[in-house]
């Protein structure tokens, strides 16, 4: 597959949808069969994708009466940020795959709903042009897949510095390709360039986990504590499932905790993500933010994330569909269908606003 004969979705309009359901549905029309294997599918016998959403039920939210609600505000502050709702993006790689504006639609979409864009690596569009979509003033965080080479470590975190970004986001379960059984199938290879990691990665015409190999694999907290003394911008470590390993990462100087299992993309087999959030959020015990993701699919998926110690949480693979159906207007569109279903689940829980969303308390099922 060349990138010539790659091609993808031009949109920028409204879409209509009514659940993420059909945004996955509507995408499945619009990106090419090998592209949208990637994006959609997930490890081995997807158990872990699936149970990522699954994984909500096991806790619900009581109905909250009489509690002097009404237009909950999703609206917070975090750091020096003022965010439209706490939900941001995850990285994702080459969102030219769905769509040939690519991130710079993405990057567009978020800053227009007022929440943190985060530009992966394996982005198929520069930081720069990046940056440029997004505003001047556009919160972006920077998701950082390091090269065996320090020197190209260290021009890649000067042109986040350059850049703008407010943070950079260690992705540390990713030393491999999972087991992604769809690409296989396809023989799904980048059609793309990855402009910001080009000194070590050349992306077309490569399987995803030639991409993987090419990065660094042996990854420990040394790693943390070079990028932490390269550069004043926090780091976060992406990938975190375990008590043991959030304390790790903040010993190492970590100054965020990311909770995710890729969106079910590595270890099959593994904790449905949210199953991890609890344990690590009382592991971090508020010295650090957490942002979570993976399974969000609803906003009452995010409530009870964020209702479980998470600070954040982060959307993927539904903001890609509605980038391929409606470019920067169907990102828009996708961030505020999950700021108005957050809101009315607040609403019935009886919360005013996400500090009162982050003091409920869920009960189990069993």
């Amino acid at each position: 597959m060349h990138m010539t004969e790659y091609i993808t979705s031009e949109r920028e309009q409204k879409i209509d949808f009514v659940n993420t359901t059909d945004l996955e549905e509507g995408a499945a029309k619009v990106i090419p069969k090998g592209g949208y294997g990637y994006i959609q599918s997930g490890a081995g016998d997807l158990i872990t994708y699936k149970n990522n959403v699954k994984a909500f039920d096991k806790k619900v939210i009581v109905p909250g009466v009489l509690r002097d609600v009404e237009d909950p505000d999703t609206s917070v502050d975090f750091q020096d940020m003022h965010l439209t709702a706490p939900i941001i993006m995850a990285p994702v790689a080459a969102h030219g795959l769905a769509h040939v504006e690519g991130e710079k639609y993405s990057a567009k979409g978020v800053s227009n709903f007022g929440s943190i864009f985060t530009a992966s690596s394996f982005a198929s569009t520069t930081l720069e042009d990046i940056r440029e979509a997004g505003g001047q003033d556009a919160n972006q965080w920077f998701q950082f897949y390091m090269s065996k080479d320090n020197g190209i470590n260290d021009q890649i975190i000067e042109t986040a510095e350059r850049n703008g970004s407010k943070a950079i986001v260690l992705t540390a379960d990713a030393t491999l390709g999972g087991n992604r059984e769809a690409d296989k199938r396809n023989h799904f290879t980048f059609p793309l360039p990855m402009p910001i990691v080009a000194a070590y990665q050349s992306g077309v015409g490569q399987t995803m986990d030639a991409v993987y190999k090419s990065a660094k694999q042996k990854l420990a907290p040394r790693d943390v504590e070079y990028i932490a003394s390269h550069t004043d911008i926090p780091v976060y470590v992406k990938g975190v499932q375990s008590a043991e390993d959030a304390y790790r990462s903040l010993e190492s100087g970590a100054r965020g905790i990311w909770v995710t299992n890729h969106g079910g993309r590595q270890l099959d087999g593994g904790p449905a993500a949210f199953e991890s959030l609890e344990t690590v959020a009382e592991a971090v015990n508020g010295r650090a933010p957490v942002v979570f993701d993976s399974g969000i699919r609803r906003g009452q998926h995010a409530f009870k994330a964020l209702a479980s110690g998470a600070d954040l949480v982060a959307i993927g693979r539904p903001a890609i569909y509605g980038l391929a159906l409606g470019g920067a207007t169907g990102v828009e569109q996708v961030f505020n269908f999950f700021k108005d279903e957050l809101a009315l689940v607040m609403q019935l829980a009886g919360t005013q606003t996400i500090d009162d969303v982050r003091k409920f308390t869920l009960r189990d099922t069993w």
